[in-house]
């Protein structure tokens, strides 16, 4: 079942939109529910179901932060006395 959907958006957008939509001989609306459909599918998707690349878990664990490390005040400090 199809719907309709009334957007709000930029026109320059748009325009630009519509000429990728016709030079890749898609509909707007299409190219807009495939998007769509992206994000839905991708948050789906549990963290544990994403598949780690070799690399990832060969780095996985090689720091140790301790568990009370606060790491918002240690960027408050470095902002701190970078603009000092």
């Amino acid at each position: 079942m199809e719907t309709r959907l009334t957007l709000k958006l930029n026109e320059s957008v748009i325009e630009k939109a519509k000429e990728y939509a016709k030079t890749h001989n898609i509909s707007l609306s299409k190219i807009v529910e495939q998007y769509l459909s992206s994000i839905v599918a991708k948050s789906d998707v549990s963290p544990k179901e994403i598949e780690l690349t070799p690399l990832v878990k060969e780095l996985s664990g090689v720091i140790k932060i301790p568990t009370d490390y606060d790491y918002k005040k240690d960027y408050i400090d470095y902002l701190e006395k970078k603009y000092q």
